[in-house]
């Protein structure tokens, strides 16, 4: 089986499907809490199914859903009813499952009695692993292990698959009554009064148990998430607006984020990186977290620190084709699998990307603007230097993909579906594939290189980056444009012709400023057409296109990151009512998915439906679709800090009623107060100088 792509999606989850999250453990559950085998349900940590069935009875009965109770991204408390009591009509049994998700999981039950007689009740939790890697599970080809051995012991069920040294525990207290698959309580509940067990699944990873986060033996508010959780939430700047909507979208954005932050163990002083979104890419990615972290930037800097960090200690260093490993190369993603087969890159890196390496290079570049300390440049400087290593061995002179073996992914932009670059017919384009958008990374990663090189006092490598970006800037206006089209093309296949597939990709290159300003308004003008616009976003592929379909994944769909990207671009190049009607658009549809954006919805017109359209199987929370409305609203006040030369360019448009208190420039706390007699700002650094004016798209490369 290949690595994850379209033909493996999973199925959809169902409307009822509940996801709680915490760094690399999930679990997705049935409504009333029941973990139901046959489909995706189940707890998972480290890539491997934990647990496939949790199914609780009373009295052998199952407990009918009352109310799912949402808090944190890692706890829900379900609330249902048990069936009434003998010679009793309505049911008086009040069923409380309180669960914490986090390195396995806990869950405490309670039974609350309403009634005036103390009941008897025979509770029963039904438990079953499969010890699936999650590639089986999205593809829905899990194959069961018939190895798995359950084994009773004094306070549960020890679970294990044979051979592979990976397992759970499940630990009840008080002790339940244990065989194979089944724990079995028998329960006095006093007369309104409550009767109470508590249960927790422990992972056992390469034969050794670990306790789950939120352990048993100590208060739940001592447990790492949740110290961690209040630590994100007093220091993360505090938005104040009269804008409802926007308001509830930071407040579950920054939610959203801190729930998929990933912490190392193995380096826990380190600041955190971030997973790409639950529940089924809750790993490190190279392009989702560092476009993610790019995106985060007036909300946490250190996500982005620490997503370069460990993205650099997992940088290739040796020519691998089943992994597409190469010198200086960034990731693609990072997997922990089972070791079932089921992915060729279960436990490894696996580098099928044409975009991280660049990506890297660019975010290095904006931390550095936003004041990263000048000691971590240096830190991390070798390892930018590898990443542009790997480009220009690379690019010929675009640079481009093409997989190494049946392996691996066919695409390896972000369109990464086999279908996702397409000409205007329709027809697929042919590898090797230099995208439009990468080689906006590619000139974007050089100018930052150039900017390290004239804050190190290195005139030449100074020189030689400029030139290297106005190279390719030159060449991309040349090959890429379609003057008879007036947008430019998709992507230059493997016999160099231009994909002329209209799509959301020349976004990316306003928000780069490869393009050149003369050819910027027809773009934004196909952009923001009827063609490509909906009212809620811009689509991945425009209508009057051979492969458009608003319900697919890559060829008409509306991804918010893409949005994000495509506004700020618009905004680099002055087309400010267009970044600001994608942005208000987008804020529309995450009121209507309860102010949480997902992954990508359909991409029908507004006109059509009054709603947006979800697509089945988008991922909520995911993390760069988390991070948009954190960039829509830095575009639209047009805020660009440059620490290392003490300016800052902040000039809002379209927003009123807005103050954000304690963003981080510099080291700085700073507040920015946007009101109906403009915008004032205070607590920059001294010997900063505001500018309240938008940066060039020319000049702004060059400062």
């Amino acid at each position: 089986m290949n690595a994850w792509t379209f033909e493996s999606q999973p199925g959809a989850l169902g409307d009822n499907a509940v996801t709680l999250v915490e760094g690399g453990s999930f679990c997705v559950c049935a409504g009333g809490g029941d973990i139901v085998p046959g489909g995706a349900q189940g707890v998972y940590h480290a890539d491997t199914r934990l647990l496939s069935r949790w199914e609780l009875r009373v009295d052998d009965a199952p407990v009918e859903p009352l109310r799912v109770v949402a808090a944190e991204p890692y706890h829900a408390t379900f609330l249902g009813r048990s069936a009434p009591r003998p010679d009793q009509v309505e049911s008086t049994m009040l069923v409380i499952r309180d669960r914490y998700v986090g390195g396995g999981l806990r869950e405490d039950l309670t039974l609350r009695n309403l009634s005036d007689e103390a009941a008897g009740c025979v509770v029963t939790l039904h438990v079953a692993s499969d010890m699936a890697d999650l590639f089986e599970v999205k593809a829905g080809r899990v194959h069961h292990v018939s190895a798995v051995e359950v084994t009773p012991d004094p306070s549960g069920l020890r679970v294990m698959a044979s051979g592979r040294s990976r397992g759970a525990r499940v630990v009840a207290e008080p002790a339940p009554a244990a065989v194979p698959g089944l724990l079995t309580f028998r329960a006095l509940v006093p007369a309104r009064g409550e009767w109470v067990v508590t249960l927790q699944v422990n992972p056992i990873l390469e034969g050794e148990e670990s306790p789950a986060w939120f352990s048993t033996h100590h208060p739940l508010e001592h447990a790492e998430p949740a110290r961690r959780r209040a630590d994100w939430e007093r220091l993360s700047p505090v938005v104040t607006t009269s804008n409802r909507v926007l308001g509830q979208v930071l407040r579950q954005s920054r939610e959203d984020l801190g729930s998929l932050r990933l912490f190392e163990e193995e380096n826990p002083d380190e600041p955190p990186s971030i997973a790409a979104g639950a529940p089924w890419f809750m790993t490190l990615f190279g392009r989702d977290s560092l476009l993610t972290s790019w995106m985060a930037l007036p909300l946490d800097q250190s996500l982005a620190l620490g997503t370069l960090r460990r993205l650099a200690r997992l940088q290739g260093r040796t020519d691998d084709p089943l992994t597409e490993e190469e010198p200086g190369k960034i990731l693609h993603e990072i997997r922990y699998g089972a070791h079932t087969g089921a992915s060729p890159f279960a436990s490894q890196a696996y580098y099928g990307s044409v975009d991280s390496t660049p990506l890297f290079v660019m975010l290095m570049g904006e931390l550095r603007r936003w004041g990263l300390h000048g000691s971590t440049v240096e830190e991390l400087m070798p390892h930018v230097d590898a990443a542009l290593d790997w480009i220009t061995r690379s690019a010929d002179p675009f640079l481009s993909y093409r997989r190494k073996t049946d392996q691996g992914l066919i695409n390896q932009g972000w369109k990464d579906s086999f279908d996702g670059i397409n000409f205007a017919d329709g027809t697929l384009a042919r590898p090797p594939i230099a995208l439009a958008e990468v080689q906006g990374y590619v000139y974007a990663a050089y100018i930052a290189r150039s900017h390290f090189a004239h804050e190190f006092g290195d005139l030449a490598g100074e020189e030689r980056w400029a030139s290297r970006a106005a190279r390719i800037r030159e060449a991309f206006n040349e090959r890429f444009w379609l003057p008879d089209r007036g947008y430019y093309a998709m992507a230059l296949d493997g016999g160099g012709r231009a994909v002329d597939g209209l799509g959301s990709n020349m976004g990316h290159c306003l928000w780069t400023g490869i393009v050149d300003e003369d050819k910027a308004a027809s773009v934004a003008e196909h952009l923001m057409s009827p063609a490509m616009f909906t009212g809620y976003g811009v689509r991945t592929l425009a209508s009057t296109m051979g492969a458009y379909n608003p319900m697919s994944y890559h060829n008409g769909s509306i991804w918010p990151h893409d949005n994000a990207l495509v506004a700020a671009g618009l905004m680099r190049y002055g087309f400010a009512e267009g970044a600001r009607r994608i942005t208000f658009g987008l804020l529309d549809a995450a009121e209507a998915f309860g102010w949480r954006l997902p992954e990508l919805f359909c991409g029908f017109d507004r006109s059509e439906f009054s709603v947006p359209v979800p697509y089945p199987t988008s991922c909520s929370p995911q993390a760069w679709a988390a991070a948009a409305p954190i960039q829509l609203v830095r575009t639209l006040l047009r805020l660009d800090p440059w620490a290392p030369h003490d300016q800052v360019w902040l000039d809002p448009v379209g927003l009123k009623n807005l103050r954000i208190s304690g963003l981080q420039i510099a080291g700085s706390a700073v507040t920015i107060t946007v009101g109906d007699e403009g915008v004032s700002v205070a607590g920059l650094p001294e010997g900063v100088t505001l500018f309240n004016q938008p940066r060039s798209p020319v000049t702004a490369a060059l400062r």
